[in-house]
């Protein structure tokens, strides 16, 4: 018999409820541990054959061709000659090479496999935070989909600092701001997050104060060591670029190659090793998308102060600006390449610690976009650029997506700054209303 005002157990919690214990085990910090141990195994033995034989994978080769010839011949890239990175990618690039040419693809994997888990402890604050370890197993699930790129490119090394930075950037700005310059002189996206923190941080002074330090000491180096006007030539090399085959702006361009349109071709830029697109007015284009990105970056950070002048609240402003702003360096940007999905990643994982309610949306877009972007390249990389138009109607799914993302992180944008002054947007009204009919709460 049930004692009086207790109620009786349901069917559910007989039955179903016992049967879900899964949801607690994989909150357990130690089955996050093993989670990220495994999956790092099964990346090892994926690149095992290239460790085995002395050789490398994705974009190693040249990064390989680089640390060779500057640790043998004395030709340093962005000392010696112009550059297409910043003069920090020479790090992880030289310290892979430090035991020999073959054993380059092992330590480069020690090396992202070592940062990945630094952002999983700092993450999931060593297990002590429920929602972290909600956010590292999202984080360890997108670097599964994009791990042909998150294992084979720069990019690799600057997610984690990302993560990290973002994390202690209210605990120990000074530590997290001087991750992100590293991170920015290693690949530029992360100034996005420097814009962010400055319409958006309260001790903006502290973080840009040790982003410029860092800068200058980075120029100091360059200086000394003779190379001093290349510090900045890969800028120049970036916006004399054309129009890349997978950037979102490309689109139009792509369909009319893929429909055999007069002077519309996927051509091969060997000088970079990267694919084109050109066609009708494509030089109107390639000259207008500096410009527009520029435009486009400052309308989202004059919306970033908006907000924060209205009262937003500090954290989620941060995150938000900065998903905003680097979610706009790319659908603004007239190169695009698979990696730069992990410029988006990062901050993402860092908003569901927030909450999962909240970031919601953007996590799971980012899925569908990690799993698009994977299926694109390298999947099916090679019918995209013979004109397989099925492979670009994924590309241009993917595309639609990330756009769709910018939109709720400008939405957002507004949204926090209309709710700090107390304005309800009517977007926001709407949905709100949907949710508590479905719930079958009076209004």
């Amino acid at each position: 018999m049930t004692a009086p005002g207790i109620a009786r157990p349901t069917l559910y919690d007989r039955f179903v409820r016992p049967a879900i214990p899964e949801s607690e085990v994989f909150e357990k910090p130690r089955t996050l541990v093993w989670g990220f141990i495994g999956l790092h195994i099964v990346y090892f033995l994926g690149l095992l054959p290239n460790i085995i034989a002395g050789t490398v994978e994705g974009d190693l080769p040249l990064y390989r061709r680089w640390a060779v010839a500057a640790e043998t011949f004395g030709q340093w890239p962005g000392i010696q000659f112009e550059w297409v990175y910043p003069i920090g990618a020479i790090l992880p690039i030289s310290i892979s090479n430090v035991a020999g040419p073959q054993f380059y693809q092992l330590l480069w994997f020690v090396l992202i496999a070592a940062l990945n888990a630094a952002s999983i402890v700092v993450l999931s604050d060593r297990g002590r935070s429920r929602r972290g370890i909600l956010a590292s197993w999202w984080w360890l699930g997108i670097l599964t989909l994009l791990s042909p790129v998150a294992l084979l490119r720069l990019e690799g090394i600057t997610a984690p600092l990302v993560i990290i930075a973002l994390v202690l950037i209210a605990r120990r700005p000074i530590i997290a701001s001087a991750l992100l310059a590293l991170a920015t002189w290693i690949k530029v996206w992360p100034a996005a997050i420097f814009l962010a923190i400055l319409g958006a941080f309260p001790r903006r002074r502290i973080a840009i104060a040790t982003g410029a330090a860092f800068s200058i000491g980075v120029a100091a180096i360059v200086w000394a060591l003779g190379g001093l006007q290349y510090l900045l030539g890969f800028a120049q090399m970036q916006t004399s670029r054309g129009l890349q085959l997978e950037a979102p702006v490309t689109t139009p361009w792509l369909w009319l190659a893929i429909f055999d349109r007069p002077g519309s071709h996927i051509i091969n830029n060997t000088a970079i090793a990267t694919r084109e697109v050109v066609g009708p007015y494509d030089h109107l284009a390639v000259a207008l998308m500096t410009p527009a990105l520029a435009l486009a970056v400052v309308g989202v950070l004059a919306l970033v102060v908006w907000a924060k002048h209205r009262g937003a609240e500090t954290q989620k402003l941060l995150l938000v600006a900065s998903l905003a702003l680097a979610t706009t360096l790319v659908v603004f940007n007239k190169v695009g390449s698979p990696q730069y999905m992990l410029w988006l990643a990062p901050i993402i994982a860092v908003g569901i610690t927030q909450g999962w309610r909240a970031w919601r949306t953007p996590a799971l877009l980012m899925v569908a976009i990690s799993v698009l972007t994977t299926f694109v390249f390298p999947i099916l990389y090679m019918p995209l650029i013979a004109g397989d138009p099925g492979v670009a109607l994924l590309l241009t799914g993917r595309n639609a997506l990330v756009v769709v993302l910018l939109g709720w992180a400008v939405r957002e944008l507004i949204y926090l700054g209309a709710r700090a002054a107390g304005a309800e947007p009517r977007f926001e009204r709407r949905a709100r209303l949907r949710e508590e009919r479905s719930a079958g709460i009076a209004v």
